[in-house]
């Protein structure tokens, strides 16, 4: 997903917007959530930010964008679809202008187990216990 172009809309390679990554990554690992940004922000469970971990959903405001969200890749940095001309890439949640926006972070997954959630869970409150695929980082 890293290097992928920003698209308004996209949610598959070759093009994502921040909530469609989102969707594409959780999707791969067996979790449903909703496709917005502002209906993903009620998925899961809200954690404080000292708490994120791999795979939790971070949430900001940014100058250009009314809602943004991102995966955790670690406590500290996130994967994210930017904004137009932009591409998929990793940040840190204390650089500028996200450490600013930041509004707040969702457990989606549980880490504990490795069962997929049950096809009958409501998606905006979809919670399992798979993991989220690592993302690639690039070499230093």
């Amino acid at each position: 997903m890293l290097g992928q172009p920003y698209r308004y809309g996209g949610a598959a390679p070759g093009g994502f917007d921040c909530s469609g990554l989102v969707v594409y990554a959780t999707g791969g690992a067996g979790l449903q959530l909703p496709r917005t940004a502002r209906e993903q922000l009620h998925a899961g469970s809200p954690i404080a930010r000292r708490q994120l971990r791999a795979g939790d959903l971070v949430f900001m405001h940014l100058a250009r964008k009314e809602l943004h969200v991102g995966i955790a890749v670690d406590g500290d940095r996130f994967i994210h679809a930017p904004s137009a001309g932009g591409y998929v890439r990793i940040d840190s949640l204390n650089a500028q202008p996200y450490a600013n926006g930041f509004l707040t972070a969702r457990r989606v997954i549980d880490g504990a187990a490795a069962t997929p959630p049950a096809s009958s869970a409501p998606a905006a409150r979809a919670t399992s216990a798979v993991e989220l695929p690592a993302p690639h980082l690039p070499a230093d």
